[in-house]
């Protein structure tokens, strides 16, 4: 099976021999490793100043970057970050990707249409929004929402992705920030509508967000995502009683702690690497990653150590 065919078979919690998929949210490192900057902290505002042949230079350095990643790490799965994000410029990366490694990997793109926690500028107008004018809100959301499945259907007709990651964040590592029954009126219904809609179109969904998402993950679970996605541990959220809850009815993917890769010691990844495993692993339906992404700062030689117990140990027999 190729890596692209056992991340499936891993979303679709078939049953696997060998060693468990694995794939990062994001790899940022990538100035440490290939000595590239990330495609996504380039300055796209750039981009109209580019003659086409500069820019089709950047479209092949950013797929070669998310290629050599995934090769040199044992990626099974690479999240595309276009840059710029345009439609035109998405297939474009997804074409070459395709044409240098075919049906290998897995395809994805960011594909959330949800409102996720407000950033601190808007946070106390939109909540007051929430109060005042509930209608208009859900209004917006649905239209973001219509967008973005007219968006995931233009990319069918093209082709060559496989599904979308939703990386909406509605959590702090208290719980969420709206509350469960905030949460089931102005998210859920729109998030259920959403990954239906991707799944009537053939793409798989991952749903991420980090943070105590214990008090709506059962609206989480509900709305029917081929995955979750990252279980964060920094907020309490522990991998073995989601998998004992939840682990029959969707893919689980995490959750090696971010915190213990950037602070902790080596005794503490190795730990935590072992624990997500011993975890995720039984029955199937579970894909191997930290617990949110490996983003700047933090110190390469972590991650390698946590790979390296994951192929020690990270294997169905």
């Amino acid at each position: 099976m190729t890596p692209r065919e056992r991340f499936i078979a891993a979303l679709e919690r078939r049953p696997l021999k060998g060693r468990v998929p694995h794939f990062e949210l994001v790899f940022f490192l990538t100035m440490e490793a290939f000595g590239k900057v990330h495609p996504s902290h380039r300055a796209y505002h750039q981009w109209d100043q580019m003659e086409e042949k500069e820019r089709q230079l950047h479209r092949e350095d950013m797929a070669d970057i998310f290629i050599r990643t995934a090769e040199r790490y044992e990626h099974s799965a690479i999240f595309i970050h276009p840059n710029p994000w345009r439609h035109e410029e998405i297939v474009r990366l997804i074409d070459i990707i395709r044409e240098r490694t075919g049906d290998r990997y897995f395809l994805m793109i960011h594909g959330d249409a949800t409102p996720g926690i407000p950033h601190g500028g808007n946070m106390e107008e939109y909540s007051f929004r929430l109060a005042d004018e509930p209608e208009k809100v859900k209004a917006e959301t649905e239209a973001a929402v219509n967008a973005a499945l007219e968006a995931a259907e233009r990319i069918k007709r093209h082709g060559g992705l496989d599904g979308f990651a939703l990386c909406s964040d509605y959590c702090l590592n208290t719980g969420p920030f709206l509350s469960p029954s905030q949460f089931s009126e102005f998210v859920t219904p729109f998030l259920s509508r959403l990954i239906a809609g991707y799944r009537d179109m053939g793409f798989y969904t991952i749903k991420h967000t980090d943070g105590n998402i214990m008090p709506i993950i059962d609206q989480l679970v509900q709305a029917r995502p081929h995955a979750l996605h990252s279980l964060d541990p920094q907020a309490g959220v522990d991998i073995a009683e989601v998998k004992r809850l939840y682990g029959k009815e969707l893919c689980l993917i995490g959750n090696v702690n971010c915190g213990k890769l950037d602070t902790g010691t080596d005794e503490e990844v190795v730990e935590s690497t072992r624990y997500a495993l011993r975890h995720g692993m039984p029955g199937g339906g579970y894909i191997f990653s930290t617990s949110n992404c490996i983003y700047t700062g933090m110190r390469l030689s972590r991650y390698e150590l946590m790979l390296k117990v994951w192929r020690e140990e990270g294997v169905w027999r």
